[in-house]
Order: structure tokens, then sequence, then C-alpha cells
């Protein structure tokens, strides 16, 4: 069973229709990249699944589930919260809340989303995302004490907290420096590495063809092309997707 089910998604926003019927599928430990010029429908998407937008028609499972159908009743606003949860979201500008160290951070989601939360473990499982981000020496620090790179892994780290079924970037390195791109990449990698269910939106080609296992290509609101990484981004089969990997080099 696959671990997501989107079907004919659309999503229109006043007289203009930015999603034109996007369906895919991704198993679980998979990481899918989605690349496309920009207006292409890509964060849309993500913000629809993440239920930050309402898609207009189409259908999303999670695990078998179905979670949102455009024809179903109106959700609540604490079902959508609740259903939110399936997913990790890592937006390109951070969004870390200032007043608060890299340590609080990560720990303010489950506090305040969790039933009787039990402040120790989750500030140890808080303590070890960071870890694993290599911030143990930044816990303390708060945001602007902070270079973008390791702010970028600390939003990572906070989406992790929740320990969504999916983890989702939204171009995680476009804010950043490039000299501080590499670390960002290097996280997202090693979560690839641990079978890390992840759909990445992403202008590094060549990151996105050795890092992921499937590639979607959108333009124009549709899916042009997906497949295997390789195949896609080394030898594309249509003639829209070629085009737009011609304007980089390096791949």
């Amino acid at each position: 069973m696959s671990i997501l089910e989107v079907s004919n998604i659309q999503k229109s926003f006043d007289s203009e229709t930015i999603l034109k019927g996007i369906s895919f599928s991704m198993e679980e430990g998979e990481s899918v990249s989605i690349i496309g010029s920009s207006g292409s429908g890509k964060t849309t998407l993500l913000r629809c699944l993440n239920f930050l937008e309402t898609p207009d028609e189409g259908t999303i499972s999670v695990r078998g589930e179905q979670i949102f159908d455009a024809h179903g009743p109106v959700l609540k606003p604490e079902e959508i919260r609740k259903r939110r949860l399936h997913f990790g979201m890592v937006f390109q500008q951070f969004n870390l809340f200032p007043q608060y160290t890299a340590l609080e951070n990560v720990m303010l989601a489950p506090k305040i989303t969790t039933d009787s939360p039990d402040i120790s473990q989750i500030e140890k499982n808080g303590k070890e995302l960071l870890d694993q981000m290599g911030l143990s020496d930044r816990m303390n620090n708060y945001p602007h004490q902070l270079s973008g790179g390791q702010q970028q892994r600390v939003a990572i780290a906070r989406a992790l907290a929740l320990k969504p079924d999916i983890l989702c970037f939204d171009e995680p390195t476009s804010a950043l420096d490039p000299e501080l791109t590499g670390e960002v990449l290097k996280v997202i990698r090693g979560l690839a590495e641990q079978k890390t269910t992840m759909i990445i939106v992403t202008h590094e080609m060549t990151f996105a063809r050795d890092v992921s296992d499937k590639v979607i290509f959108m333009d124009g609101g549709v899916i042009v092309e997906q497949g295997e990484s390789h195949a896609v981004i080394d030898d594309p089969k249509e003639e829209r997707t070629r085009q737009f990997l011609a304007s980089y080099s390096g791949v």
C-alpha cells in the first residue's frame, strides 16, 4: 500500500487555475523531488497537502485513510490540525519564533499538540534531533544568533519533532547563501539515507537526481513527466522536460 495517494488535485485562485488535476503516489521511505519553473504549482501543491490551502477538487489519502475529499464534509479547524500532523513542513524562510531558543522552537509543537505532554521526554527528543542536525552546541541560541543554514536545520528538527508520516520541503535552500546550501543538503541527504519519507520541492537538479528515488516535473499546473530520478533528469522523455533541464548546467 502506498503511504500517499494524491488524486486529481485542482486549485484556483480567483480566475487563475494553478493546479489542473495533479495525481501521484509514493511509497514509505521514498524521497520524491518536485521540480519545475516558478509558477508551475509546486508550492501550491505542498500547501494543499499540508492543509494550508483547500483544493477545489480531488482526494488525498495517507496510509490508506482518506484525509481529504473536496466533495466531502467541510472539515472543522480541529480536524484540519489533526490531519495536518501527517505532514511536516519546512519552509523557505525558516519561520522560527525569534523569542524562543533553538531547543524551545523544536519543543513547542509537541508541547501544544500532545495531551498531557511529558516535558522531559519532549526535551530529550528535541536535544536528540538538534544533535542529529549537528547543532548540539547551538541548542540555547536564539534564531538571530544562528546562520541561515543553522536556522534551516532547526526548522528541519522542528518538523521532525512531531514524527510526521511525510516530511515536506519547500525550496529549503532558496533563502541561503551558496556556501550554506551544502550543509542543509547534507542533512536532507542523510534523512534520505535513513529512508525518511520526503517530498522536496527544489531547484537543485543534481541533488534531485542523486538523492531522490523519484522526480516529478511540473509545468503550468500539470505533471508533465515523473519517474525514477536518473531517468527523468538524465534521459527525459518529454520535450518540455528537456527544455527545462537545458537551462541548468552541470546536470
